[in-house]
């Protein structure tokens, strides 16, 4: 499995930055997609979740709005082909 090319943490959550290259139109174009997830232990298992708690909250705006920020930069960097 390819890993994310950023990933933001912020306590048990965490937002992955993924991307994909498509041509659109004959030029290659850099598409983003975000994952937000919760990380907890059972049984002594770290396992994953996109449920959240309400004390969750502050930190989904937190990553949600780094995993932007990161992305808004890179949309403004040249393309590398």
């Amino acid at each position: 499995m390819s890993k994310p090319e950023k990933k933001i943490k912020c306590g048990p959550v965490s937002a992955s930055v993924w991307t994909t290259n498509r041509t659109v139109k004959g030029q290659t174009v850099r598409f983003f997609s975000i994952r937000i997830n919760r990380a907890y232990k059972e049984d002594g298992t770290w396992k994953h979740t996109n449920s959240f708690n309400a004390e969750d909250l502050p930190k989904i705006a937190k990553v949600a709005n780094e995993a932007y920020r990161y992305i808004c930069l890179q949309e403004n960097e040249p393309q590398q082909q």
